[in-house]
């Protein structure tokens, strides 16, 4: 498995396990919460991989992860 690979998995990996943190919020503030999270503390970089990852159809990417990243995303066209 290349370094590139590893490190997007690290990245959804991440992104799986801040949204089960979220999960405990009512579901309307869980993913703009976790996608504030992202733009607080990842690198732009982490958030640009994450977000093709969405574009790619991110298999593996938790439904709430995936709504954050789709917040993120949304967000960075304004």
């Amino acid at each position: 498995m290349s370094d590139t690979h590893n490190s997007l998995q690290k990245l959804v990996d991440m992104a799986n396990q801040m949204a089960d943190y979220f999960r405990s919020l009512p579901p309307e503030e869980a993913s703009p919460e976790a996608a504030d999270h992202i733009i607080k503390f990842w690198t732009p970089k982490m958030r640009t991989r994450i977000i093709a990852y969405l574009d790619s159809g991110a298999g593996g990417l938790d439904p709430l992860a995936a709504r954050a990243v789709g917040l993120l995303k949304a967000s960075r066209k304004q």
